[in-house]
């Protein structure tokens, strides 16, 4: 009698555990953004509307919309078309994207309604009417403008983030202090323009001569990116 390797029944347990993990870490960011999102524009309209004695919605359910908005990035993400646009400039993959999610969530939510509509023991014959004459449109419409002034502003924050570099953004706006990039980056820019003007001043010839002072030049000039570029890494 033979039995498989160990490695054969751990195998597809990682992969499972890896894919798991690689959905949490795609729907987690904006699941979270649209929670404090959400809860935000909930805490100011029960503000606004308190004179009035009011009640516009609870913390639970749009932190429930939240994972459902969550899910919908989640599907987004993975259609073929979605990063057609990623070789643009920028702005273009931001309002493509934007739209894309915000299409997403919009047909869920309607689906969410009539899902709701059916449990209640509704029929599909009755759902024009249950559009047209029970269907709150005003709250609807508004709640998908929300959507997609956050879903520009999660998507602006996600392409900077990955023009940086992954994780990038987050150092630059938490952890580094603004006079040290503008000094680096002042630096490098400096650095990169000597550069540019020794290659357009000497030949080839002279730049790989090691004894031409051209040459320790452009080393020197390289160095400094690399060491820059290194300090930069560790912090």
């Amino acid at each position: 009698m033979t039995t498989g390797a160990p490695g054969d029944s751990i195998a597809p347990k990682s992969r499972f555990i890896r894919f798991v993990v690689k959905q949490l870490r795609e729907v987690l960011p904006p699941t979270l953004f649209f929670v404090v999102g959400f809860n935000v524009i909930v805490l100011t309209t029960q503000l606004i509307l308190a004179d009035y004695l009011i009640h516009f919605a609870n913390f639970m359910i749009v932190t429930l919309s939240a994972l459902i908005v969550g899910k919908a990035v989640l599907v987004a993400n993975h259609l073929p078309f979605f990063r057609r646009f990623d070789t643009a400039p920028i702005v273009q993959p931001v309002l493509f994207k934007t739209l894309i999610y915000c299409a997403v969530v919009l047909v869920v939510r309607i689906v969410e309604k009539l899902v709701k509509y059916w449990l209640t023991g509704g029929t599909i014959g009755g759902i024009p009417d249950y559009v047209a004459n029970h269907f709150s449109w005003n709250r609807f419409i508004a709640i998908q403008i929300w959507v997609f002034i956050l879903f520009l502003i999660y998507v602006v924050a996600a392409e900077l983030n990955s023009l940086f570099g992954s994780g990038e953004l987050a150092k630059i706006l938490f952890t580094r202090r603004s006079s040290e990039l503008k000094l680096r980056r002042r630096e490098r820019v400096r650095a990169l323009v000597k550069l540019s003007r020794l290659t357009e001043t000497h030949s080839l010839d002279e730049l790989g001569d090691r004894n031409a002072p051209a040459h320790q030049e452009m080393i020197d000039l390289i160095n400094k990116l690399a060491a820059r570029k290194g300090s930069a890494e560790h912090r």
